[in-house]
């Protein structure tokens, strides 16, 4: 990444202290913050029948804490143990089992805590590498799937295509600029930017794969209505194609079509999901949108002969792409509803 080391120290001397502390005050107070939340989600139950959610965040905060903390002396040690970083090979290969580490952690409190579940679709088609992997972007929880369905289980080392504020937060700070990732400054207007993007999906072997979030950030409706606009602005028959979508943000092209051009022959990974949405911020959570949730993914594996050569066919394809996933959420949200109404004329029976 295009920092100096100044830069780098002077983050961290910011974001990992404060994760330490943190952690201790988190830690020494957590009998209280837990008798604490069980008397806020009592009340909260008794006024709007809502789930016990206090105690859940309050739980999944100190799991998140001894997470990060356990990660950074891990780090720590294995950057002391490979030569104080001058071992970078060694080094890398450590953080790789690390990272895995990390990311499971973090997943499987979140599946136990809140009672989440998962039900996957094509994990067959996943192996083997290298990959393209396009995901979309619902939800602050969505970003935990790649490590967890594609990394974990089918051992393929994704590189990674994130937004630059994720280095606050120190592990993925740490192990994220050991590893051929690349932090990106959205919106920055700069085409270094999408030149190191491109850069990433260059000569990965059968064990890699380089992902990225085609929207760029979050859905809201909003933002899928600004996005569009923009497009219209310069070309309104995209904008006119893409004006379909519901669920999902409209694709930003040039990252996808500069790694199809870096990564000639490689096939590409579409992972969509359901269940995430609505919960884009920590106040989405706290009224108790993910108690429960069952997730839905699905996997679809793309030959590259399928994958137009020309950047102009790729944009229109890579719209296909997106508005099928549109539609498949779609009707997931769709049965959804009808098995709300279904269990509301059941319990109106009753």
């Amino acid at each position: 990444m295009e920092e100096t080391r100044g830069q780098t120290v002077g983050r961290r001397l910011k974001t990992i202290p404060v994760v330490l502390l943190a952690g201790l005050l988190v830690t020494a107070l957590l009998p209280l913050l837990i008798v604490g939340a069980l008397v806020v989600d009592i009340a909260r139950w008794l006024r709007r029948r809502t789930p016990f959610v206090a105690v859940r965040l309050t739980a999944m905060a100190w799991c998140y804490l001894l997470g990060e903390i356990a990660g950074l002396l891990v780090l720590t040690g294995s950057w002391i143990v490979h030569g104080f970083g001058r071992r970078t090979e060694q080094m890398a290969e450590a953080t790789w089992a690390i990272q895995r580490a990390w990311a499971g952690w973090t997943f499987g409190c979140v599946r136990v805590l809140f009672g989440m579940t998962l039900d996957i679709e094509g994990d067959d088609v996943v192996e083997p590498g290298p990959v393209i992997l396009l995901i979309r972007h619902a939800s602050i929880v969505d970003n935990l799937l790649p490590a967890n369905l594609v990394v974990a289980p089918h051992d393929l080392r994704l590189r990674y295509v994130l937004k630059r504020e994720l280095l606050m937060e120190p592990c993925l700070d740490v192990a994220g600029r050991r590893l051929p990732n690349w932090f990106v400054r959205r919106d920055s207007g700069d085409p270094s930017e999408i030149e190191q993007v491109v850069a990433l999906a260059r000569d990965m072997s059968e064990g890699e794969g380089v992902l990225i979030y085609p929207e760029g950030t979050r859905f809201t409706p909003e933002r899928r209505d600004r996005g569009v606009a923009r497009i219209a602005e310069t070309d309104p028959e995209r904008a006119a194609r893409l004006s379909a979508l519901q669920f999902l943000l409209a694709p930003r092209a040039g990252g996808v079509t500069g790694i199809l051009e870096a990564a000639p022959g490689v096939d590409v990974l579409v992972c969509s999901h359901h269940g995430f949405d609505g919960l884009r911020l920590i106040s989405d959570i706290w009224a108790g949108g993910l108690v429960g949730r069952n997730i839905s993914v699905r996997f679809t594996r793309i030959p590259r002969e399928d994958v137009p050569d020309e950047r102009d066919e790729q944009v229109h394809w890579l719209d296909d792409v997106w508005l099928e996933m549109d539609r498949w959420v779609a009707a997931r949200a769709g049965a959804d509803v009808e098995r709300l109404r279904a269990r509301g004329r059941s319990g109106a029976a009753a």
